[in-house]
């Protein structure tokens, strides 16, 4: 259930549901997402499902990770970006190639020592992590020319607008549990625009440390 062929029916249905960049669909090809996920769940892992990976956090369907990689890198690939959630790995191992630099922020230890291990195995070396609370982003490496929330605010956090770059453009599900929209909010000047992209359904974004 990890094999090339069963990589081969997750793209091929990822490129049906309107995944057109090439670039994106090599990483969905590429990476082992069974090994971002328990042992037990691995002959699932090639399923377009999110799935579950301890903590109340989940693993996001791959169709959601191959659509905000896309939406993120759309115009042109940021040199820096920053990652709210980093989770068991799998989005960073997906947007890590396609960009400068990642910087990943999670509030659950456990879980972002997992994912350090995973990224070393890879040897994804253009990812920086920290355990840090996601409303907060991590403002010393910005601003950022890209953003992604791996979790769902109910309304945009100003700290992470604020890290923003001119031209930038921030990727995140928004809203309430059960009425979640994917936005993408680009910074024109001194205005902020905001793209709807369709309904999705997330964990919510915490606060603090876990």
């Amino acid at each position: 259930m990890t094999s090339a062929r069963t990589r081969e029916r997750l793209v091929a249905r990822l490129a049906e549901q309107g995944i057109t960049d090439a670039n994106v669909l090599e990483q969905i090809r590429n990476v082992p997402r069974h090994l971002f996920v328990d042992e037990a769940l691995a002959t699932r892992a090639y399923e377009d499902t999110a799935l579950p990976i301890g903590y109340g956090q989940t693993i996001s369907q791959p169709y959601v990770v191959a659509r905000m990689t896309s939406a993120l890198i759309e115009g042109g690939a940021p040199r820096k970006v920053l990652e709210v959630g980093t989770g068991c790995g799998y989005q960073t191992a997906v947007l890590a190639p396609l960009v400068g630099f990642v910087y990943s922020v999670e509030r659950i230890r456990a879980l972002l020592e997992h994912a350090r291990r995973r990224l070393r195995e890879l040897d994804v070396r253009n990812v920086h992590l920290k355990h840090g609370d996601g409303f907060q982003g991590w403002a010393a490496h910005g601003p950022y020319d890209g953003i992604l929330l791996a979790a769902a605010p109910r309304v945009m956090p100003e700290a992470l607008l604020a890290q923003l770059a001119p031209g930038g453009r921030l990727v995140a599900p928004v809203g309430p549990s059960g009425r979640q929209e994917l936005v993408r909010i680009w910074r024109r000047g001194d205005t902020l625009d905001t793209e709807r992209l369709g309904l999705v359904s997330f964990v919510p974004l915490r606060k603090g440390l876990g």
